[in-house]
């Protein structure tokens, strides 16, 4: 029973990173009046979420039937060879600007959050409020608060650290994905669209969407349980600052 969880268990965990996808696809509504915001987003969400989902899709069917439970969870260079040398740096490229841009959607909301808090409470504070300018040669003046140059340097060192203290990146990656994947891509949009839409209760729509709502929180429960093994059998060989082979 034990080796059949095992070998189980990296479905679940498989579906966590592909939530924190799924919800770093769909585009920001800074888009002008014409055409219509609603049409532009839609396709632009469709052609988004249906690229994403047959590319994550191909990889975990092709992986699992290439290499069943075997398959590494860094199909770059889990394999123990790099070669190409120049096609496995030009993906690593690829990853690292698709991760500044990711790192960037979940921290701005944190940033401001924390500065605009700290500017309520502390408005008389210079080291918080005052804008310092610096000239940059063909630029022009570039304006620098030191409360926020700080601040957010520490904050990317911090999760820098603990980057690197937690080696075990793609079941700690699932369970995060798990744990925002249903509250913020299925649960509030729904509920916004029937509240918004002012669909019937117990309608054929309504009953539908409840539907799915349930299924995918049901998904999101069993990718953060997979993802919670994951890392429990993780920690057995866990060693600080060195990545498990």
């Amino acid at each position: 029973m034990i080796d059949y969880l095992d070998r189980m268990s990296p479905i679940p965990q498989g579906t966590g990173p592909r939530d924190v996808k799924a919800h770093q696809d769909p585009c920001f509504d800074t888009l002008k009046s014409h055409p219509p915001e609603n049409r532009v987003m839609k396709k632009a969400s469709l052609v988004g979420v249906s690229t994403t989902t047959l590319f994550y899709a191909s990889c975990g069917c092709l992986g699992y039937a290439a290499f069943g439970n075997n398959a590494p969870g860094n199909f770059l260079t889990g394999f123990g060879f790099y070669e190409p040398f120049w096609l496995i740096d030009f993906a690593n490229v690829c990853i690292a600007v698709h991760l500044i841009g990711a790192y960037q959607v979940f921290c701005q909301p944190i940033f401001a959050f924390a500065e605009s808090r700290c500017h309520k409470r502390w408005p008389d504070r210079k080291f918080i409020t005052s804008e310092y300018a610096v000239k940059i040669p063909f630029w022009g003046a570039y304006y620098i608060n030191l409360f926020r140059l700080v601040w957010r340097t520490t904050y990317v060192i911090l999760t820098a650290v603990l980057a690197m203290i937690f080696p075990f990146f793609n079941d700690f990656l699932g369970l995060i994905g798990a744990a925002s994947f249903y509250p913020l891509t299925v649960y509030f949009p729904i509920e916004m669209h029937i509240a918004q839409s002012k669909i019937p209760r117990f309608s054929f729509t309504w009953i539908w969407l409840k539907i799915l709502s349930w299924a995918c929180l049901v998904i999101s429960l069993v990718a953060a349980i997979g993802s919670i093994q994951g890392l429990a059998v993780a920690l057995k060989t866990y060693k600080p600052f060195k990545t498990q082979n």
